[in-house]
């Protein structure tokens, strides 16, 4: 390799890969465009399924049962720590 051509070769290659890659990104626009001008026309063969109702989340149970499930539980637990199991 000649120290005087490697200059050129260089620009050689940067130019033509610039050029590869500004090609590429022109046809990848164009064929995403064309594609979005087809698409819409053959919709009706596949079409998008309906948006589905949000599941609503279950109601929130009264506080009295709330209430009386902790008195269960406590009234289990400190049967559970009394002194007379001696």
């Amino acid at each position: 390799m000649d120290a005087q051509n490697l200059l050129p070769q260089g620009l050689v290659l940067l130019v033509a890969g610039m050029v590869i890659v500004y090609i590429f990104l022109y046809l990848l626009v164009r064929i995403v465009r064309l594609t979005a001008y087809i698409v819409p026309r053959f919709n009706h063969i596949l079409p998008d399924e309906a948006p589905r109702a949000p599941i609503r989340p279950a109601a929130a149970a009264p506080a009295a049962k709330d209430h009386a499930v902790i008195a269960a539980v406590v009234a289990v637990a400190a049967a559970g720590n009394s002194d007379d199991d001696l």
